[in-house]
């Protein structure tokens, strides 16, 4: 008998099923379904939470599971560009090769390694048992060897090495520093008129997490009723903003069930308040919103028409999202209707409007706080689907108004090609408009520029990065 086969045989290792933990696993499903379905992390995560919650025994979630999830899920998108670039040095191959469910188990591993105060041992520990859920024992070890890598060093020290210096590419510098594409970063330095400070504070405010934002609804809630909810404060600048500081669910509190308050960032309250505000000649008892869905707007602008006995004609293309804007709307103190309807091709006459909203569609690079992989989505290409499309809806705007009436042109988005080049575009063909400067209509609100338009700012305002500009029809 030989000598090895001597030897006692070492028993093997007994097979240890994978620990399920329902928040990472929740985590994970969010991000495939962000990555598989082109979903909106804000519409994804919402039904998967409620479900968790609905579970019965030791997967049901409770607060705290919920506030670890949604930040597992948001953290992980806004920084996507800067984990990327840390997960590649880290790598034996491009990224592009490394299937997208791994490298979704990656980023959330990498985020809880230098994004949140997981301790390293346990965020490298519960990435691994994540991966052998859903990914299986042999993919795992891949996972588990790339975290111990990055776990040798700290955020800072990690961007130090992937980023390049300020001096030789200050904007792909800023674009792995604050994880957006390097053309978005071109794009809002444009939009900012230059200088270092104002791109980075503007980068960082697209990376923290936003307040919650109520609007009470006027003739249906008011503020001191959404003020009676815990850690609720008032608007910065809205009369009908009310702020939950502490995140907090917007869905369990009455006034929301009830439709008659719901949840608008603050910007986009100002753009309608604005455009009530504005002084019009002869009547005011017909108003337009011409691109309605999902109807926030549209809600707080029918209640204001119903305070004059003005009527609100709410127009959305797409009939699902008229549905949306009708439900908004659901329970108006005054008379509206909402109609599915092409707003380059208007079913209605020319110049049968007071007041005009064309809240047009864009790339929605102002509400990145909110929407953080629209960011990786859109492309530069994208520009030149809208810019079509954005003056002919503001053409629209201006042959529905009449003469005296003023119309509101307004986007989420700060990209000069969305804002002011489409307004200049389109008022040098119609010489019978003129501006009208919008600042005196956000009253109390600083930092508004020279005018007439107005460009909002997350860094400075504090909400989305809504433009607006006011045109009034002369002739």
């Amino acid at each position: 008998m030989s000598e090895q086969s001597r030897r006692p045989r070492r028993p093997a290792k007994p097979y240890r099923r994978p620990q399920k933990d329902p928040v990472r696993i929740l985590a994970f499903e969010a991000l495939r379904a962000v990555d598989e379905r082109d979903a909106y992390a804000n519409l994804v995560l919402p039904p998967l939470l409620r479900k968790a919650r609905e579970k019965e025994g030791p997967e049901k979630f409770d607060g705290r599971d919920a506030a670890l999830a949604t930040e597992l899920v948001y953290g992980t998108l806004r920084r996507q560009g800067t984990y990327d670039a840390i997960i590649a040095e880290c790598v034996d191959r491009p990224l592009r090769e490394v299937d997208p469910p791994v490298l979704d188990v990656l980023s959330l591993g990498v985020h809880q390694l230098l994004g949140t105060r997981i301790p390293s041992h346990a965020a490298v520990s519960a990435s691994v048992e994540l991966a052998r859920v859903v990914l299986g024992d042999g993919r795992a070890k891949f996972v588990n060897a790339v975290l111990r890598k990055v776990a040798q060093d700290d955020l800072d020290g990690w961007i130090a090495k992937v980023a390049p210096p300020y001096d030789q590419d200050p904007e792909d510098h800023l674009a792995v520093v604050h994880s957006h594409p390097r053309w978005v970063v071109s794009a809002l330095w444009d939009s900012l008129g230059g200088g270092r400070a104002g791109i980075e504070e503007l980068l960082a405010a697209d990376n923290e997490r936003p307040e919650v934002t109520l609007v009470a609804r006027p003739g249906r809630a008011t503020t001191e009723e959404l003020l009676s909810e815990e850690a609720a404060m008032p608007g910065r600048w809205s009369p009908y903003a009310v702020r939950l500081t502490e995140g907090g669910e917007p869905g369990a509190i009455a006034a929301v069930q009830e439709g008659r308050a719901g949840v608008q960032d603050e910007g986009s309250q100002l753009v309608a308040l604005a455009l009530a505000g504005v002084p019009v000649e002869g009547p005011d008892a017909k108003w337009l919103d011409g691109c309605a869905g999902p109807g926030g707007k549209a809600a707080l602008l029918a209640a204001l028409a119903a305070e004059r006995g003005a009527v609100l004609l709410a127009s959305e293309k797409q009939p699902h999202r008229a549905g949306l804007v009708e439900k908004a709307l659901h329970g108006n103190p005054g008379p509206y209707q909402v109609i599915a309807a092409d707003g380059t091709r208007p079913p209605w006459r020319a110049g049968t409007f007071d007041r005009v909203l064309m809240d047009v569609p864009c790339t929605g690079l102002g509400a990145l706080r909110r929407r953080p992989e629209a960011r990786w989505r859109r492309r530069p290409e994208d520009l030149d689907n809208f810019g079509p499309l954005q003056r002919a809806l503001l053409r629209t705007a201006i042959d529905s108004v009449r003469v005296g009436g003023v119309v509101g042109y307004a986007t989420c988005s700060p990209h000069l090609a969305e804002t002011r080049a489409v307004v200049q575009d389109v008022l040098k063909q119609r010489p019978e408009t003129e501006l009208v400067d919008a600042r005196p209509f956000l009253p109390g609100v600083p930092e508004l520029g020279e005018g007439p338009d107005v460009q909002l700012w997350p860094h400075v305002h504090g909400t989305d990065a809504m433009y607006l500009a006011l045109i009034r029809r002369t002739g």
